[in-house]
């Protein structure tokens, strides 16, 4: 069963996304949190030739426009604890987000 994130889009509109929880980041970790709420401050970080693992990305989940974005949230961690956080994912049109990761607690 996925996790259902909705976000707010610069147009004000709330999309619904979901992510598989037993999916792996680069790094080989797993999902280990539950983002309550609504992601905030979407905002591209690089978009295009200027994403480094552009290749890496189209070798593992097909070819796209990809673009590296950032937002914020709350989020459950598997302790329980909740907590303001960074993240930072890859999104491709007809893909969706991928490698969805906590850059930074605030």
């Amino acid at each position: 069963m996925g996790l259902h994130i909705a976000a707010a889009a610069a147009g004000g509109y709330a999309t619904t996304v979901e992510l598989d929880p037993r999916q792996r980041t680069r790094h080989g970790r797993g999902v280990d949190f539950r983002i309550v709420g609504d992601l905030r401050d979407l905002e591209p970080i690089a978009k295009g030739a200027g994403i480094r693992d552009r290749e890496r990305l189209n070798k593992s989940y097909g070819t796209g426009r990809w673009r590296k974005l950032k937002g914020f949230a709350i989020v459950r961690l598997e302790n329980g604890a909740l907590r303001n956080v960074e993240f930072h994912w890859y999104e491709a049109h007809g893909i969706g987000r991928r490698e969805m990761r906590i850059k930074r607690y605030l």
